[in-house]
């Protein structure tokens, strides 16, 4: 059973292109051999059914007044938006349709929304027994390593829950340009995993709240190069590359093929953001969470994984709370789960309403991105759901 640790993760547009240049070549090939592979369960491979959004409660005449207004660029860059209730497709919409890499079939770089790709594998390798539970430190599963730098006994207890509610004891903090784990440092090395292991124990001064002291006793700091450093902690766990256990585990039984990983210089595959995926597989790992893990009557991942991710386990900000590598929020009043990304991108699962919403976006270069997307969200999705 999956549950929270006895004892007690809207990343910025990365610069991993700079950082990575010469490993081009090992990336476009990495890619090309992914695609190419097959699918381990070909019956899951439809897409979701449809329905008129009248069918389940939601207004056409809302939602097409929603189409306008992002046409109209009231919301920026939209990219595409797509809605489902009750398991169905009601409304589906790109609009950078006809322009390159755009449309049904893009791979979207939704960036951080990958992170909580990663903690359903670290779920997936769980249940498979690769690692015992959430409590487990993860510097077994990280072999052949040399020494790391700064180091304490402390850091060697860091565990895989402790990656994946960012709330580990590095000091690794993306919104703060002087931290010594921001991310956009990390990508001006080639080990990123060495990058987050060698980074110091965090402190604690007096303005800063400690984790005896914060809610759910874990204090939030919200950290690429741990999520980073979790893709390889499952890839050490289950003996094989990331990205073909994703096939496996998670990707093959949802039907979603042509996955593009971004790849660090050594050849790790990025689980803390850009992982490519089309509009519609970000909303069937949308639906794969409403319906508890269970995807076209099979048990993909645990329903008490599922759970355990979505509680919260820490205070990302005032009335937000943060699960396993999800965003607790509250929307229009109501609760909601957010597999965010930098600009704005986000899926956005409303239980109590059934309601899985995806917005895609290009909005890296506007201010307060995410502000804007859950406007869009609220003023229209969740505002056509009739009474």
């Amino acid at each position: 059973m999956f549950q929270a640790s006895k004892t007690r993760l809207q990343s910025r547009p990365s610069l991993a292109a700079h950082a990575v240049g010469v490993a081009f070549v090992k990336r476009f090939l990495f890619a090309a051999a992914l695609a190419l592979a097959p699918l381990s369960i070909a019956s899951a491979a439809s897409d979701m059914p449809s329905a008129a959004p009248a069918a389940e409660g939601l207004s056409a005449s809302k939602l097409e007044a929603m189409s306008t207004a992002i046409k109209a660029g009231q919301f920026q860059k939209i990219t595409s938006v797509l809605v489902a209730r009750h398991g169905k497709l009601v409304f589906e919409a790109y609009y950078d349709d006809g322009k390159p890499d755009g449309g049904m079939e893009a791979r979207r770089n939704t960036r951080s929304v990958t992170k909580t790709v990663t903690a359903m594998l670290a779920a997936a390798a769980i249940d498979r027994g690769a690692i015992p539970n959430v409590d487990a430190p993860i510097k077994p599963y990280l072999k052949g390593r040399p020494p790391a730098a700064a180091p304490d006994p402390r850091k060697d207890k860091v565990t895989v829950e402790d990656l994946m509610t960012m709330s580990s004891i590095a000091e690794c903090d993306d919104d703060n340009q002087f931290s010594r784990g921001n991310e956009e440092r990390m990508y001006l090395i080639e080990d990123w995993v060495g990058f987050y292991l060698d980074l110091p124990v965090r402190g604690f001064p007096d303005w800063v709240q400690k984790p005896a002291d914060a809610p759910y006793g874990r204090s939030f700091s919200y950290c690429t190069a741990g999520v980073t450093t979790l893709g390889a902690v499952v890839q050490g766990a289950v003996g094989k590359p990331l990205p073909v256990f994703a096939r496996e585990a998670l990707l093959g039984p949802l039907g979603i093929e042509g996955e593009r990983w971004q790849v660090s210089p050594l050849g790790l595959a990025q689980g803390g953001g850009g992982l490519g995926l089309r509009s519609r597989d970000l909303l069937k790992l949308g639906q794969l969470y409403l319906d508890g893990g269970k995807w076209n009557g099979r048990q993909v991942l645990p329903a008490s994984f599922v759970k355990a991710a979505t509680s919260p386990h820490a205070n990302a900000r005032p009335e937000t709370d943060y699960g396993y590598l999800i965003w607790l929020q509250t929307f229009s009043g109501h609760k909601a789960w957010a597999m965010s990304g930098t600009g704005g991108n986000k899926v956005v699962i409303v239980p109590d309403l059934g309601i899985v919403a995806v917005i895609t976006t290009a909005n890296f270069d506007v201010r307060q991105p995410h502000a804007i997307t859950e406007r869009l969200l609220t003023e229209h999705i969740l505002a056509a759901v009739e009474p």
